[in-house]
């Protein structure tokens, strides 16, 4: 059995997981609360995906990731003729050996941006759900180990609507939080264009830990204690939400398997070796939100995914003692 995290691991742990994402602040600005749940997820061993409009540095927050952790970076872009092999890669028959030999797709790396996955057709879509959910490719019937860390990072536009197909709900569970980066502040603003002559700012990013200590971080974060009245409190948040009669369908329980461990990496993150029902709160909306299904009539209301969560957040009374 697994010895739960010290104090001294959950300090330094908190120690290096605000230096990762100070190293990436310098690329990605004003983002500092994106950039720890992008580090959570990563941390967690999950996918971020991300809505946002186009130049809002969707890109940069992945490359500077990578450049970081010191791995690899590719970029996908999605396009309606994108096929299932340009993602995952394909066999080729080499004749000066006479075997099959198989070339790697760009899928391949430590962080992957998967950009406007949302115009791909849905048979290249499901090339991404077994190497998101087991970092694996089977091609012709053998596996191709996505090593670790991995990471997909997708986006979608949510304004152009027009040639894209809807992600299905099975592939959206797939992903461990759904975000948005957003415009940043003013301040922000002003300093991204003082810096305009620098086209790419992840270049001046030197790299802090090495990609086999984010998996040994990972590995650290699975042993944050989490409480029975914690868990007791997540059932009944996912519960909630399969009752609501605003929704058609609520968290599964893969939605209160990801709550558990982001919120292990969040504690960890903040120097505590256990879980508190904060942790929880803090990361409900980005966890569980795009694993709601909403009632038609409710949908043409107005009402978001978001709001259900967090009205279910305010409704539901967090654990006020350890279970016994």
């Amino acid at each position: 059995m697994t010895s739960p995290m010290t104090a001294e691991q959950s300090a330094w742990f908190a120690q290096t997981f605000s230096a990762l994402v100070d190293n990436v602040g310098q690329a990605v600005l004003g983002k500092t609360h994106v950039v720890r749940l992008a580090f959570t997820a990563m941390l967690a061993e999950g996918h971020i995906l991300l809505e946002d409009a186009p130049g809002t540095g969707k890109t940069m927050l992945a490359r500077a990731i990578a450049a970081t952790i010191d791995g690899t970076h590719n970029r996908i872009q999605f396009t309606p003729d994108l096929l299932p092999s340009d993602v995952t890669g394909v066999t080729i028959y080499d004749q000066k050996s006479g075997r099959f030999e198989f070339h790697k797709g760009p899928i391949f790396a430590s962080v992957v941006l998967a950009d406007e996955i949302n115009r791909a057709s849905p048979k290249t879509q499901s090339a991404l759900l077994e190497v998101m959910e087991e970092s694996r490719v089977t091609v012709d019937g053998v596996t191709h180990s996505a090593g670790r860390p991995f990471m997909v990072i997708a986006t979608q536009n949510p304004i152009e609507q027009a040639g894209t197909y809807r992600l299905p709900e099975a592939q959206l569970d797939r992903f461990l939080m759904k975000t948005s980066l957003g415009y940043p502040d003013h301040a922000s603003t002003v300093q991204i264009l003082a810096g305009s002559a620098a086209r790419d700012r992840t270049s001046r990013l030197a790299p802090l830990i090495r990609s086999a200590a984010v998996t040994e971080m990972s590995e650290l974060a699975a042993t944050v204690y989490v409480d029975g009245s914690i868990n007791d409190y997540i059932s009944r948040l996912a519960e909630a939400t399969r009752t609501d009669s605003e929704t058609r369908l609520g968290v599964s329980v893969r939605g209160c398997l990801a709550l558990v461990r982001c919120a292990k990496v969040w504690a960890a993150a903040q120097g505590r070796p256990y879980v508190v029902p904060d942790d929880v709160k803090d990361l409900a909306v980005a966890v569980l939100s795009h694993r709601l299904v909403l009632d038609v009539e409710a949908e043409f209301a107005g009402v978001t995914p978001e709001g259900i969560i967090e009205r279910i957040l305010s409704t539901t009374p967090p654990p006020s003692e350890r279970a016994a």
